[in-house]
């Protein structure tokens, strides 16, 4: 146990939380509702389901950036570079922008202005940097 008496997973054992998750969402397809029951997967009331809509680049980095900044700006320590840590180097850039001045704004205006400040910052890097749709091109990439 982590913190608080937070579990903390590693990558192999949070995978397969998540694939074990995931595979027990579906439709059990019972009919226990009066409906027929459909195939796996699918709603028997609309005939079909739809799988969730992908995260953007800029949502998915929201939530990573989000995640390592509250986890430093509270003393934790990551585990590893920034690929451990699931980031790329543009990522990496904004969390040590974010916890700098989230650092800061703890010390000097206290915690809940420092989760504020995290929220809007990274929010606003991570839109500003995937504005395009994705990672800059480079001469590699022509």
């Amino acid at each position: 146990m982590g913190r608080g008496g937070v579990l903390r997973l590693g990558p192999a054992a949070l995978t397969l939380v998540m694939a074990v998750a995931v595979a027990g969402c579906g439709d059990s397809g019972d009919g226990a509702d009066g409906s027929a029951p459909g195939p796996p997967g699918t709603s028997a009331s609309s005939g079909h389901s739809r799988p969730p809509r992908p995260l953007s680049g800029a949502e998915l980095c929201v939530s990573a950036v989000g995640y390592w900044a509250r986890e430093m700006l509270d003393g934790g320590e990551p585990y590893g570079d920034y690929q451990s840590m699931g980031l790329s180097n543009r990522q990496y850039d904004i969390l040590r922008e974010v916890v700098d001045a989230a650092r800061t704004a703890k010390r000097d205006q206290g915690a809940r202005a420092a989760g504020e400040l995290i929220d809007r910052q990274v929010r606003q890097a991570c839109t500003d940097g995937y504005r395009d749709g994705g990672p800059s091109r480079g001469p590699w990439q022509s």
